[in-house]
């Protein structure tokens, strides 16, 4: 299976990266984590991304807050997916990484979710990696079913203590 490589602009971005690892980890999907700056350590997320796909990597999530340009930084040295995590900080809260992630010129693609959205960063790494793997894609619809049953248990507990 194809590792996710999970890159952070700052080690400041863990706690919220943490809910992203934490769902590979569910899924048995084998990742690293690194922490590369596209303005100070340029030449560190350059190499690494350049050697992504030689090194088995499938798909990499990046979070940067501010100006979150590292998320387009990686997109613009490999062809491989990539999912960006705008990261709220800041005087804007994450608006501006969210902008900066999202804006991308055309030929440049990054996938972004929502501010601090690691979780669905990791779902979305998965997705991709089960279009060629047909156990992650059990695991997922799985999944999906088990949240649906969550949601009608807590809809018949709401139902039978204000529906009377």
């Amino acid at each position: 299976m194809k590792k996710v490589a999970i890159i952070m602009g700052s080690d400041s971005d863990l706690p919220i990266v943490k809910k992203g690892i934490d769902t590979l980890k569910a899924f048995n999907v084998p990742f690293e984590v690194h922490v590369f700056s596209a303005h100070r350590t340029p030449e560190e997320a350059s190499n690494f991304t350049q050697n992504a796909r030689a090194n088995d990597f499938g798909v990499i999530i990046c979070a940067a807050g501010m100006a979150a340009h590292l998320a387009g930084a990686i997109a613009a040295k490999t062809t491989l997916p990539v999912i960006g995590i705008p990261v709220a900080s800041g005087a804007l809260n994450g608006v501006d990484a969210l902008y900066s992630t999202v804006q991308m010129p055309s030929g440049i693609p990054v996938a972004t979710v929502a501010i601090n959205g690691a979780t669905n960063a990791a779902l979305l790494a998965i997705q991709m990696l089960a279009i060629e793997n047909k156990d992650l894609a059990k695991m997922l619809d799985d999944k999906r079913v088990s949240d649906t049953n969550a949601v009608l248990l807590k809809n018949n507990q709401i139902e039978n203590e204000y529906n009377k």
